[in-house]
């Protein structure tokens, strides 16, 4: 079975988050929506601040309801998750869905050790012994790759290492064995053996569990290696998604031009500098109807300051008012890179 005459798991639709400030609601997330298949890896990949881990906590429930308003439609299995009480969106969250947070460290309770935390996500949503869940909990340390689980499991937070957290965190979110797993920068602030580490065992739980994994990340290297589906995510929009093949060999949107940009070759001569994205993202108070990206994008015209059209090519789609004929011109201009002398 291919992957597109898989069912579907979740489906994103027209979801908008705004949070309450002195100035009234000011919106963080404008419109989002994507759809994972069983199985599928999902990538989201933006700059910090776009609003990729804004849009997963608010479709999981993680929100302050009292100051966030959240709108738009969410479907888990055909279930409309968003407008469950919070005792059933519990019952969801952990079991069906498990979540891999950015920081291990504010994720584990540091006066627990890590097996009676994971040990306590099985009792949670399974009938079963303390006994039994410690053993489930031991199990699954050994399968994240922790050396001796036996004695790692009786261990605090503060007596492991960052990778060694990660991958406690790992081994809770899997407890469940979630048909969907949401990693939200698994691999931030870990060093590059860790960091290859963790990307296979997610390659390999999706392979021996048939998990969907939706990965936040704004690395594109990790994307290219491990998705396959990307949306690139900026000022609170998806700007640019599609099959993660076609949206590096052809990236449509000027922005995911500048993060492919930022990439250093492995091959070829070497180059004078790197190309960088002027700016800063801007925050979403200062973000109107039109183009977020237009403030940095050297292509930018007066109907950028509408909203832009979106633009479909096969599988791939951006938000971007320039035409198919000028697009390639300005692309292979754009990444072009010099190279030294």
């Amino acid at each position: 079975m291919t992957m597109a005459e898989k069912p579907m798991l979740l489906d994103v639709n027209g979801l908008s988050v705004s949070f309450a400030t002195d100035r009234g609601f000011v919106r963080a997330v404008r419109d989002v929506s994507f759809s994972v298949r069983e199985g599928e890896i999902l990538s989201i990949v933006g700059e910090s601040g776009s609003g990729k881990s804004v849009t997963l906590l608010s479709l999981l429930g993680l929100h302050d309801a009292k100051t966030t308003r959240v709108d738009g439609t969410v479907s888990f299995r055909g279930q409309r998750i968003l407008e469950l009480p919070a005792s059933r969106m519990r019952r969801i969250r952990g079991k069906d869905i498990g979540l891999i947070s950015q920081d291990p460290m504010t994720a584990l309770t540091p006066v627990y050790t890590i097996g009676w935390q994971i040990a306590e996500q099985i009792r949670a949503h399974e009938a079963i012994s303390a006994r039994a869940a410690r053993l489930r909990a031991i199990e699954l340390l050994g399968e994240v790759g922790l050396s001796n689980p036996g004695e790692a499991v009786d261990r605090y937070p503060h007596q492991l290492s960052g990778g060694m957290r990660q991958r406690a965190v790992i081994a809770m979110a899997l407890s469940c064995n979630p048909a969907l797993l949401v990693a939200d920068e698994p691999t931030t602030a870990l060093d590059v053996t860790v960091q290859a580490q963790v990307l296979d065992l997610l390659l390999r739980l999706r392979k021996d569990f048939g998990s969907a994994i939706i990965l936040i990340t704004h690395d594109m290297g990790v994307v290219s290696e491990v998705a396959d589906q990307v949306a690139v995510m900026y000022a609170g929009r998806i700007v640019e998604r599609g099959p993660t093949e076609a949206v590096f060999a052809n990236p449509l949107h000027p922005y995911t031009w500048g993060l492919m940009g930022s990439i250093p070759p492995l091959t070829g001569p070497r180059l004078a500098r790197l190309r960088s994205i002027p700016g800063m993202p801007p925050t979403p108070d200062r973000i109107d109807d039109g183009c977020g990206f237009a403030p940095r994008c050297r292509f930018a015209r007066p109907d950028c300051a509408r909203h832009p059209p979106l633009h479909r090519l096969g599988s791939q789609s951006a938000l971007c008012v320039l035409d198919p004929a000028e697009r390639v011109a300005l692309r292979e201009n754009e990444l072009t890179l010099e190279t030294e002398a």
